[in-house]
């Protein structure tokens, strides 16, 4: 074998959501995200598109991308809609969090590669940067807040028409007992054909 496996599989057994709110404020260093960042762009992508594009949020900026939270919230949801905790959460968990990564899907333009396929390598990219943070001891949440959808956080975040945000990827050093897991045996999820 060329690397310990049993490493490998231990490192993705033992990857979970872990949440702003179960952070502590043990600050993460830029190196470590560098790591993270440098392990996502690694992730298969089809046609070699590299469709991720990451905006790293720490210090003042969580402040900054919190109020972008609340206000575009507050402005798009109607009023009878709109409910506290929501809100309460899209605003706090940036300032809980070391860092919060943009998530960013960018589309050439004329590409023939389906928004699907660039979607899934988005994805296998985020599965590396939550493998590294394991590795390292740092929690991780991939958020989907409906406003990421929004063309105010769209202005916010600077983005080209090229370009949608997938989700905020927050990081933190855990408060909590790293939290156990468990997945249907694959016997429930498997068909065999010979």
């Amino acid at each position: 074998m060329r690397y310990n496996l049993s490493e490998v599989t231990a490192i993705i057994r033992d990857r979970r959501t872990i949440y702003p709110e179960q952070y502590s404020t043990r600050k993460i260093h830029k190196e470590q995200i560098e790591l993270l960042l440098n392990n996502a762009v690694w992730a298969p992508t089809h046609g070699m598109t590299q469709p991720w594009r990451f905006i790293v949020f720490q210090e003042n900026a969580l402040n900054d991308l919190s109020e972008a939270l609340g206000s575009i919230y507050l402005s798009e949801t109607p009023k009878d809609k709109q409910v506290d905790s929501k809100l309460g959460k899209l605003m706090s968990r940036p300032k809980m969090a070391s860092a919060v990564i943009a998530l960013i899907l960018h589309r050439e333009e004329g590409t023939r590669i389906s928004e699907d396929d660039d979607f899934a390598a988005i994805a296998s990219a985020v599965q590396n940067m939550h493998l590294t943070a394991t590795a390292q001891g740092i929690g991780a949440f991939w958020s989907t807040p409906g406003i990421m959808k929004s063309g105010r956080f769209h202005d916010f975040l600077g983005l080209t028409n090229e370009q949608r945000c997938v989700g905020l990827f927050y990081l933190g050093y855990p408060s909590i007992e790293w939290p156990k897991g468990q997945r249907k045996p694959i016997e429930y999820l498997t068909e065999w054909k010979q």
